[in-house]
């Protein structure tokens, strides 16, 4: 009975130090944006581990996102990618913090027109740009345009069944909330976006989010999971600026 029970013991501490012994995982960043004669060998959702070293050729800008922040990497050269990111937390919680709509017919939130503007959220849909658009509530969709001295109606429906519904933006509205009554957003089904001449401004399909992330590398594996290639180059962009910005 003492040899069973000895060797049962030994059994599981082996295991113990087996567990203890194996490496904790790794960091790993996800390429956003990839240019240049390396991008195929670099391609955009791409995971790299943070101690490892990518070597560039002249011409070349890779955008990684870590946990601890963004990385521009240009060529030429051998750079690690943990090295030195630019932190821009503040930009990061802005860009995505979930807002929810609190009516449910087609209200407007007033906007910066002034400058260069920019969507201010992931969760806002670009009225002028196509693609998979991720978002965490499909009941709370607003759209958002870019600022324009004058007021601008569009038209968006779905292309499967006709349902449509009208957004207008005067010249002081940037991001309207889209009535979900009148036009119930369906996951996967595809929706144009036409403008005031009934030209198409943009084709869009929907994908629900699920799960908070904290960081931006989390986020983006997400999103580039989903296909919403669109919110990753948004993200990508708007911590690029605010590390330019803050120096970085």
């Amino acid at each position: 009975m003492f040899s069973v029970r000895m060797k049962a013991r030994l059994g599981a501490l082996a295991l113990a130090g087996a567990a203890l012994a194996l490496p904790a995982a790794a960091m790993a960043g996800v390429v956003v944006k990839s240019t240049g004669p390396s991008a195929t060998r670099y391609p955009v959702g791409a995971k790299i581990d943070d101690n490892a070293t990518i070597t560039l050729k002249p011409g070349d800008v890779v955008t990684v996102l870590t946990a601890q922040g963004t990385r521009v990497i240009k060529g030429a050269g051998t750079f690690r990618i943990g090295d030195r990111p630019q932190v821009a937390a503040d930009r990061f919680a802005s860009l995505t913090r979930k807002r929810a709509a609190t009516r449910v017919r087609t209200g407007a939130v007033r906007g910066d027109l002034e400058g260069n503007p920019t969507n201010p959220s992931l969760w806002y849909v670009d009225v002028t740009r196509s693609g998979t658009v991720c978002l965490y509530d499909l009941a709370s969709v607003r759209l958002w345009r870019p600022g324009a001295p004058d007021t601008i109606t569009y038209r968006m429906f779905n292309r499967e069944n006709g349902a449509a519904v009208d957004v207008t933006f005067d010249e002081t509205v940037t991001v309207a909330a889209l009535d979900p009554i009148r036009l119930p957003i369906v996951e996967g089904a595809t929706y144009s976006i036409t403008g005031p001449d009934n030209s198409t401004s943009a084709q869009v399909s929907f994908v629900l989010l699920e799960g908070d992330f904290e960081a931006p590398d989390a986020l983006a594996a997400a999103l580039l999971d989903k296909g919403c290639t669109v919110q990753v180059d948004m993200l990508a962009a708007g911590l690029d600026d605010e590390a330019a910005a803050s120096g970085g």
